[in-house]
């Protein structure tokens, strides 16, 4: 079986087998310099505690074959170790100055390392050209007092007020926040490293607390980058943040790797990872359990999508486990910049609302177009919608206006988004409950194209009822099939119903329709 190297450091290596398997595979054995590593079924997985600027040998060994990788880690200038810096690592003692010293006073090519300790903090800023580990033993807890938080302005006018310059971020609109535990703003190639947990401590402050009331300003995430280029983050855990746990903005060249985003069922807003007008991002190989989507791919609402035009694209998914939450990868409802080029492979959606969740409405504009989706080799459990495209999603103060809800073919203008062409092949959904699928078009701006080719549903013995699109209009379901409204084309190949008690497919004002 052979296997390739997704990012090294100075310390780390991060490798991905190469299989069709979803996220695991049979068991292997990895040897470092002919020393067993470990013995794992993991399609990705990392290895730490390297020297830098050494050569290693690696050898996978499956079933008595093997394959052998030999790497270089990176050259390292000088480690910096917090605690050299006062930090305590008691989880009492407030250490947010003390680390932070230790971040502004690292060298380009060098690394900010927490030994095994418990650091209380409040919100670190990242510096450019860096690696900051967080070694196994090593935990990061959020400060619970708001009021030790700097405030991330949204929108300040440059000093000839012909510009404005955006430091805040809340929901697709450039509103103040609270800067998060770990914040880069304009920094580039830093890498976040190690096996160690970033908990933001939401659990014992009032942060998940009257969610929807703005107290200062808006709550914090675990990590937020702004403007930031060439970020890596590898192996880290981060939990308890008081919402999103990641939150890309503006930046590209990113890599997420190997990480678990771990927050309660019940928590509000706690999304995985929500990249935001962003570009070329690969999320692979990340456990997701969270308390809203997993991964949420966004793009502003109408004020920043029409002035910066900036989409997210160019995307790569793989290997990813999301669990519980509201969607598994859900692209929307702020993206009024434009979605495409999204690549999602190799991935298992187990018990979320929603498998691929696509939320717009009027009014995200006419360059909220969502363009090149393509989803293989998914396998599905217990989610109880596998395949929603809604364009009617009620949302924001006049989400549940006429003019989002209406019905009827209204004109096309400079609000109305576009949905190009959605691919879906080689899926597994086991145990659905709502319906398999919908599809809700607008009468005057159609779906362009939905493709579905060697899919399976299979039923629930006891299908719950739901709701699989949050629209104005439409009624609870159980165990339907699919559904589609206003779409131009439709092409199903091998698509199979086990255990179906209604009609496999619904259709109205579906212009061509193939099923082979």
């Amino acid at each position: 079986m052979k296997f390739h190297i997704l990012f090294k450091s100075s310390t780390s290596v991060t490798i991905e087998l190469e299989n069709k398997d979803i996220c695991t595979t049979q068991k292997y054995k990895l040897f470092l310099n002919d020393t067993l590593y470990l013995e794992d079924n993991k399609n990705v997985v990392s290895i730490f505690s390297l020297t830098p600027s050494t050569a290693y040998q690696l050898l996978l060994e499956v079933d008595g074959i093997k394959e052998r990788l030999t790497f270089e880690t990176d050259k390292e200038y000088v480690c910096l170790n917090v605690k050299d810096f006062g930090a305590k690592g008691d989880g009492k003692t407030i250490d947010t100055a003390h680390i932070q010293g230790c971040i502004l006073s690292c060298p380009d090519g060098g690394r900010v390392y927490f030994p095994k300790g418990e650091y209380y903090t409040g919100p670190l800023f990242l510096k450019s050209n860096i690696t900051i580990e967080v070694a196994k033993g090593a935990l990061l807890i959020g400060d619970i007092d708001r009021n030790h938080y700097p405030i991330l302005p949204g929108m300040t006018y440059t000093s000839d007020e012909k510009d404005e310059y955006n430091l805040g971020s809340w929901e697709g609109n450039p509103i103040d926040c609270f800067a998060s535990i770990i914040t880069g703003i304009h920094v580039e190639n830093v890498n976040i490293i190690g096996q160690g947990i970033i908990d933001g401590n939401a659990q014992n402050s009032d942060w998940w607390i009257n969610v929807r009331d703005k107290k200062l300003a808006w709550r914090p995430r675990g990590l937020f980058l702004n403007h930031c280029k060439n970020v890596c983050l590898q192996g880290v855990t981060f939990t308890n943040t008081p919402s999103w746990n990641l939150h890309p903005y503006f930046s590209e060249d990113l890599k997420f790797l190997d990480l678990k985003l771990i927050n309660p069922k019940n928590s509000p807003n706690t999304d995985g990872c929500d990249p935001e007008s962003c570009k070329n991002v690969d999320i692979i190989g990340v456990h997701f359990s969270v308390g809203d989507d997993c991964i949420a791919i966004k793009a502003g609402k109408i004020f920043m999508g029409r002035k910066y035009k900036k989409p997210s694209e160019n995307f790569v998914i793989r290997n990813c486990s999301m669990n519980f939450g509201h969607g598994a990868v859900v692209l929307g409802s702020e993206m009024s910049g434009g979605i495409k080029n999204i690549e999602v492979s190799q991935c298992y959606f187990n018990q979320t609302d929603r498998g691929l969740r696509i939320k717009t409405r009027r009014g995200r504009g006419k360059d909220a177009i969502i363009d090149g989706i393509t989803f293989e080799n998914i396998k599905m459990n217990e989610v109880l919608t596998p395949l929603v495209v809604n364009m009617f999603y009620y949302c924001d103060p006049d989400g549940h206006t006429e003019y989002v809800y209406s019905k009827e073919k209204l004109p096309v203008d400079d609000r109305t988004p576009y949905l190009g062409k959605f691919k879906f092949k080689d899926i597994e959904c086991e145990n659905v409950n709502v319906a398999a699928g919908t599809f809700f078009g607008l009468p005057e701006q159609p779906i362009e194209s939905i493709s579905l080719e060697n899919i399976s549903f299979t039923y629930s013995k006891n299908p719950q009822v739901g709701l699989p699109a949050m629209m104005d209009g439409l009624e609870k379901m159980s165990g339907r099939g699919l559904i589609f409204q206003y779409v131009k084309h439709v092409d199903l190949k091998n698509v199979i119903f086990h255990d179906l008690q209604n009609e496999e497919v619904e259709s109205v004002a579906v212009e061509n329709f193939k099923r082979n």
